[in-house]
């Protein structure tokens, strides 16, 4: 309870920027790497070098992806998105920056997100630099493999499925629809790819001049979101982590709350007198 007074306290001063991490989307059925529902243990991500140089690799993402975007997309804002939003539109809330690529901050009315990884339902070719939606390769892909069946028990954070290889083997991808033959890459950045450097600026000033920082559903693992934790650390911006189980900047923490996130957020909210914008 004296964790919990200490993060509304925090939050009830304003300035605040979230960085959320997978644990916060778990309770809209998305399940995150490393928390109490992570498959980190059974799922290699795909990385850049692997897709861009295995056109095999390319095909078994592309074939396990196209089955478990019709889950992502079908995902929508749980109570946590929601009391996000709502902070943000009280005006306690500055920005948000997210490490996931499901868009579901949007969904739940946010409106400031620097979505730090991409998203998945856009899709950008490697050749041409054209920008398309996912829903319209889905509906090529579908086109191109119409016959193309697989039962899926789970989806992954990344947003595909475990496949045998038989399955994968009779997928066909397709190539950029403007070009005629460029990659098509979902514009999300993958394990051994490089966050664009204007967004990672972006993020920093954003936490430089925020009052504090909160964490939210992060363990915070990899350098790309740990590293605005340590920057405000050295900046002398208070810290607070909402989080299932321990992560790798709870040195840094000026508050830490071990608890889901679906509970804690919307007690905050209420707290501090933010509810879910209007229409959501």
């Amino acid at each position: 309870m004296e964790s919990f007074d200490a993060l509304t306290s925090l939050v009830a001063g304003g300035g605040v920027v979230v960085l959320s991490g997978a644990g916060l989307s778990t309770e809209s059925g998305i399940p995150d790497y490393r928390g109490p529902s992570g498959v980190a243990q059974r799922h290699t991500p795909m990385t850049f070098q692997a897709f861009t140089r295995d056109p095999l690799a390319r095909r078994r993402y592309w074939a396990r992806s196209h089955l478990g975007w019709r889950l992502i997309a079908g995902a929508a804002p749980n109570a946590g998105h929601r009391a996000v939003a709502g902070l943000q539109h009280a005006g306690l809330v500055d920005t948000v920056i997210t490490q996931n690529v499901d868009g579901l901050h949007g969904a739940a009315g946010s409106p400031s997100v620097i979505e730090l990884h991409g998203r998945l339902d856009e899709v950008t070719c490697l050749d041409c630099g054209n920008l398309t939606s996912r829903e319209e390769l889905h509906r090529r892909l579908r086109e191109a493999n119409p016959e193309f069946v697989a039962r899926v028990a789970a989806v992954n954070p990344d947003g595909d499925v475990d496949l045998p290889d038989e399955q994968v083997a009779a997928f066909r991808p397709v190539d950029c629809g403007i070009c005629g033959t460029g990659m098509l890459k979902p514009d999300v950045v993958f394990f051994g790819e490089t966050v664009p450097a204007q967004r990672v600026a972006r993020c920093f000033a954003a936490v430089e001049q925020a009052r504090s920082l909160l964490v939210l559903g992060s363990s915070l693992t990899v350098m790309s979101g740990r590293r605005f934790v340590i920057r405000a650390a050295k900046r002398g911006i208070p810290v607070a982590i909402v989080n299932q189980g321990p992560t790798r900047g709870d040195g840094h923490a000026t508050v830490c709350v071990d608890a889901p996130l679906g509970a804690v957020l919307p007690q905050l909210a209420a707290r501090v007198g933010a509810g879910a914008p209007l229409g959501v």
